[in-house]
């Protein structure tokens, strides 16, 4: 009964305004369920901010590798062909994760759009890991991958489309489709996509709450890898790639580094529209000055080198095949054959018209293709002239004119002078209706009146000598 009775009073109180266990709750009571309601209305942690769930691979074996593969330079079509070879080979390893090692300016739209597909349709978890920068394009195909991570002092954004000079577009309708694709990027991964819009059309704007600030119109989103994460477009910081395994729990799953092979790495150099358009310049202007300056040299082997690369670059790139190739070397037939066949340049006309399909077909972009092959005809066109007209001694056409000339100053008569003939008499041995035949002393020469008719037998005389043409009269 005393336990009883002293337990009583623990929980009762002790009558003199003690406050008791029991009477504390109750008033905190309500101060507790107003703290809840308030955690459950506003988290400690804004939503933008919180760290998105890795996703699970399906393939979570120790033997499974961590796939990583470099987004460096610049996004050409020859990029895009290495990145299917690349993914292609992830699966063929049981890849547990793919990373996305992510560090250019931006390219070509139309790739980047088709490396953006090549992600989003990929069996196997992606992961894009910016450690320098991922702009414009970059940013795109950054945005589908299922997770970012970016290095401090990385940076992502500043999409604007821009020409071929850097100028930036403003055609409402690109600007329109490439925001477009942005905003659809963004929301296919659950992030903001009015941030993705201000990354490429200026004249959107857009607050960031997560920063406290917003981007006013005229200028474009570029977030730093810190801003990147508040505002929910980067999922981690990591300083590298043992971070990135670690937050994707793979730390002891080994690296399999998939790499551009040298053949690829050249590829991507020269299917660049500068360069190939040079290379069909060097193409097309030697193997002009070749068939037209005699003698297999210099041009010839710098036009087959020049043809030689463009092909090469598009065949590794996956863009040429055999018929490609067969196509150009019909064109190069036909035009010799041009040179010693006469066809009324029928075959000259099919040899150029094999040539430049073959090199349009060839190509990743038909109209890129012809605007390249454009340039580069006028730009070989002028060069073919100015080499023709130095070497003009040499041409080709020299073999088909004969050039060399006998004159009369220099010792060489075609046919004995008849100038001695001039006032000599003779007989007409034909009739002379104006010619005939005259003898002279014993020799027969061919003359001609000045009109008139004379009989055979009628004395003549030599009046006139005029190179071979020796005319006569009626001697009276």
């Amino acid at each position: 009964m005393a336990v009883k009775a002293a337990a009583d009073r623990s929980y009762a109180g002790s009558g003199n305004g003690g406050i008791s266990v029991f009477s504390s709750f109750t008033f905190f009571r309500p101060i507790l369920a107003l703290w809840l309601l308030i955690g459950a209305v506003f988290p400690l942690t804004s939503v933008a901010a919180a760290p998105r769930d890795m996703p699970v691979s399906p393939n979570t074996a120790g033997s499974a590798p961590v796939a990583v593969i470099p987004v460096h330079q610049s996004i050409e079509s020859g990029l895009y062909k290495f990145m299917q070879r690349a993914f292609r080979e992830a699966e063929e390893a049981g890849a547990m994760y793919i990373v996305l090692d992510i560090n250019t300016l931006g390219g070509r739209v139309d790739t980047a759009e088709e490396i953006g597909e090549l992600v989003r349709g990929s069996q196997i978890p992606t992961v894009a890991f910016v450690h320098g920068k991922a702009v414009s394009a970059g940013s795109y195909i950054a945005l589908n991958a299922g997770v970012i991570m970016m290095e401090p002092g990385s940076s992502i954004g500043s999409a604007a489309v821009v020409d071929g000079t850097g100028r930036e577009v403003e055609s409402a309708k690109v600007v329109s489709h490439w925001a477009s694709e942005m905003r659809s990027a963004a929301e296919l991964r659950q992030r903001d996509p009015r941030i993705a819009e201000a990354m490429v059309d200026k004249n959107v704007g857009v607050s960031l709450p997560g920063l406290n600030r917003t981007v006013q119109q005229g200028e474009l989103v570029s977030l730093t890898a810190e801003e990147a994460y508040a505002v929910g477009y980067a999922d981690r910081v990591a300083k590298n790639l043992q971070e990135v395994k670690h937050f994707l729990n793979a730390d002891h799953h080994p690296e399999l580094m998939i790499s551009p092979s040298p053949a690829e790495t050249l590829a991507r150099f020269l299917v660049q529209p500068y360069i190939a358009t040079l290379l069909l310049v060097i193409g097309i202007a030697g193997v002009a000055i070749e068939l037209f300056v005699p003698g297999f040299g210099l041009p010839g082997i710098l036009g087959l080198v020049g043809f030689g690369l463009y092909f090469f670059g598009h065949y590794i790139a996956g863009f040429a095949g055999g018929e490609e190739l067969a196509l150009f070397a019909l064109g190069i037939v036909l035009l010799i054959l041009e040179l010693f066949v006469s066809s009324f340049g029928l075959l000259g006309v099919a040899g150029i018209l094999c040539l430049f399909g073959s090199v349009v077909m060839a190509a990743y972009n038909t109209a890129s293709a012809v605007i390249s092959l454009g340039i580069a005809a006028a730009i070989a066109l002028v060069i073919i002239i100015i080499v023709v007209r130095l070497f003009k001694h040499r041409g080709v056409w020299n073999k088909f004119i004969l050039r060399d000339e006998l004159r009369t100053e220099q010792g060489y008569v075609s046919t004995p002078s008849k100038m001695g003939l001039l006032g000599q008499p003779g007989t007409a041995i034909t009739p002379l209706r104006p010619a005939g035949t005259a003898l002279f002393q014993g020799q027969r020469v061919d003359v001609v009146t000045n009109g008139e008719f004379i009989p055979a037998q009628t004395d003549i005389y030599v009046v006139g000598v005029e190179g071979v043409r020796v005319v006569v009269a009626r001697k009276v």
